[in-house]
């Protein structure tokens, strides 16, 4: 379906509307919050969104995020690729479920070229709820699609008046609605008003992952406990290509768990070691049995500024298109 303008001008935006809660609405009977709106409904929820830019709608599906697994993460990636390189349209909007935004935006900024802005939102309220955020959202992501200087800034995304890069944007709140932030760099601007404020020239994009034929590797994520002696990082080992190890502070374990970390390496299988804090990363520091220097000694691979989903969402890329460990 297209807004004011014919599909084939240069200035449309695409509208892809995956579901997610603000496509929900409360229903007595389910106990809850259920999809319930298609893009039709949501686009006349946002007056003024076709004085934004032309516009047209998709609906790719309107699932919780929680049902988006791999193969149709990949089949999302692999519209949006397609979109952007059709040179049909000048920038692309992807409503999505919050649950899984930062996984979603990691995998598009580092497989897609970032010529065509695509600016991912969603919403933490439904449309039951006093202070609904979708219509908001949706216009903040349609400015910046549309916008002049979105252009090279590739996978972003949008939410509540902020604008973050989509390889470095997280969930950090359950529940509020301003949920998204990043932990490890800073926000590329603001939408202000109807302005779409940048902070700083467009940042050189990350090497792009070469991917494979899909999200075919399968990548353990283990947290560590207290005291943990490895049994979950050994039951892991057998049905996974590689593993994120959820360590404590700058990249440290409890002694037990090193025996299990060894024999993944054994086995030729990567570890990666993130951490359980919200901010900063893993330095290894310490040399003392578990001490993050140690571990990364034996063949572990810090993951940088990831957060543990990140980092796993990295691994399966290099993984699935056949590169070796893969954190860069």
């Amino acid at each position: 379906m297209e807004g004011a303008c014919c599909a084939g001008e240069p200035a449309v935006i695409h509208l892809l509307f995956t579901g997610g809660t603000i496509a929900m609405q409360r229903d007595a009977a389910a106990g809850g919050n259920v999809p319930a709106h298609g893009g039709e409904a949501l686009v006349e929820f946002a007056p003024g969104l076709e004085t934004i830019a032309p516009y047209r709608i998709e609906n790719w599906a309107r699932l919780p995020a929680c049902h988006l697994g791999p193969d149709r993460l990949w089949a999302l990636r692999n519209r949006v690729c397609e979109l952007a390189e059709s040179g049909e349209v000048a920038g692309i909007v992807v409503t999505h479920g919050t649950d899984t935004i930062e996984e979603t935006a990691y995998l598009l900024a580092r497989t897609l070229p970032s010529r065509v802005p695509v600016a991912i939102t969603g919403a933490m309220l439904t449309s039951s709820d006093e202070g609904w955020d979708g219509p908001r959202n949706l216009l903040d992501a349609a400015r910046v699609a549309a916008s002049p200087t979105s252009g090279s800034r590739g996978a972003m995304v949008v939410f509540h008046g902020m604008i973050l890069a989509g390889d470095t944007a997280v969930k950090t709140h359950a529940t509020e609605p301003a949920a998204f932030s990043a932990p490890h760099a800073l926000p590329l601007g603001r939408v202000a008003g109807t302005r779409v404020v940048y902070d700083a020239a467009a940042p050189e994009p990350p090497r792009a992952v070469q991917p494979g034929e899909g999200l075919t590797a399968r990548v353990a994520l283990v947290p560590l406990v207290v005291g943990d002696d490895g049994t979950m990082l050994d039951l892991a080992r057998p049905e996974h290509d590689g593993v994120v190890v959820e360590a404590f502070g700058s990249g440290n374990m409890p002694p037990g768990a090193v025996p299990a970390v060894r024999r993944w390496l054994d086995d030729g299988k990567p570890v990666v070691l993130a951490t359980r804090c919200l901010y900063g990363q893993v330095t290894p520091l310490y040399a003392f049995e578990g001490g993050g220097a140690r571990t990364v000694a034996l063949g572990a691979i810090p993951a940088g500024p990831r957060t543990p989903s990140q980092a796993r969402m990295e691994l399966m890329l290099a993984l699935s298109a056949g590169v070796a460990y893969g954190t860069q």
